[in-house]
C-alpha cells in the first residue's frame, strides 16, 4: 500500500483548500453579479412598464385626439353645407327682392297714372261743374231780360201823335262825347306783396288753385266769391304777404 508522504498531503491540501477558496470567491462574485443582473432586470422591467403605461397613455391620448379631430371635420363639414344653403337661400332673398322692386315699380306707376287720371277727372269734373253753373247763371239772366222785356212792352204804348225817334234824332242831333271804354272787372285794389292773377281762356279756380297750390276755399274766400265761376280777364288774390 502506498502512502502519501505527509508534506506532499498538506500541499494538496492547500491547493485545495485555495482552489475551494477561490471556487468561493467565483461563486460569491456570480451571486453579486447575479443579484445585480436581477436588479437590472428588475430596473429594466419597471422601465419598460412605464414605457408601456407612457405608450398606452400616449395611444389613448391619440386616439382622443383624433376622435376630436374626426368630430371637427365633420362639424366643419356640416356648417359648409349650411354656409352653401345659405348662400343659396341669400341668392334666392336677392331674386325675390329684384322681383319686388320691379312689381313695387310697376305698381307705382301705375298709381301715378291713376292720380294723374283722377287729377284729369277732377278738373273736367271742375269744368263741367262750372260750365253748367254759368249755363244756369246764363238762363237767369236771360229770363230777368226777358221778363223786362215784357213787363217793359206792356207799360210802354205806341202813340200816333208822338214823333219817332228818327225825327227826334234828325231836329236835335246829339252832341259828341268821348267814347269811354269801361272794363267789366274794375281792377283789384293790391297791397304790395299781393299776388294777382288774371284769369285766361281755358282756366277754372280748380285750375288756378292747383297752380299756385292754394286750395279753392282759400280762392273764394280771398275773393269774396259765392261759387266756382270766374270769368276771363277777372282779376283773383292769390295770396296776400
Amino acid at each position: 500500500m502506498y502512502r502519501v508522504p505527509r508534506g506532499e498531503g498538506r500541499q494538496k491540501g492547500e491547493v485545495m483548500e485555495k482552489a475551494v477558496a477561490t471556487v468561493n470567491r467565483k461563486a460569491g462574485k456570480a451571486q453579486k453579479a447575479g443579484k445585480a443582473l436581477r436588479h437590472s432586470l428588475t430596473g429594466l422591467l419597471a422601465v419598460c412598464g412605464l414605457l408601456l403605461g407612457g405608450c398606452v397613455v400616449l395611444e389613448e391620448k391619440y386616439e382622443a385626439e383624433k376622435a376630436r379631430s374626426l368630430n371637427f371635420q365633420r362639424l366643419l363639414a356640416q356648417e359648409e353645407r349650411r354656409a352653401s344653403e345659405l348662400e343659396s337661400e341669400v341668392k334666392r332673398t336677392k331674386r325675390e327682392l329684384m322681383e319686388f322692386e320691379a312689381r313695387n315699380r310697376e305698381l307705382l306707376a301705375q298709381i301715378q297714372a291713376i292720380r294723374e287720371q283722377m287729377t284729369r277727372l277732377q278738373e273736367e269734373a271742375e269744368s263741367v261743374k262750372e260750365a253748367a253753373l254759368l249755363e244756369r247763371k246764363a238762363m237767369e239772366e236771360m229770363r230777368k231780360l226777358g221778363g223786362q222785356a215784357a213787363t217793359k212792352a206792356k207799360k210802354v204804348e205806341p202813340q200816333a201823335d208822338m214823333p219817332r225817334a228818327e225825327d227826334r234824332a234828325q231836329k236835335n242831333p246829339p252832341k259828341a262825347t268821348k267814347s269811354v271804354e269801361v272794363s267789366p272787372h274794375p281792377p283789384v285794389a293790391a297791397k304790395p306783396g299781393t299776388i294777382i292773377h288774371i284769369v285766361k281762356p281755358g282756366e277754372t279756380l280748380f285750375r288756378i288753385s292747383r297752380r299756385y297750390g292754394v286750395e279753392a276755399e282759400k280762392l273764394k274766400e280771398l275773393n269774396k266769391l259765392t261759387d266756382d265761376i270766374i270769368e276771363v280777364g277777372q282779376q283773383l288774390v292769390i295770396a296776400i304777404e
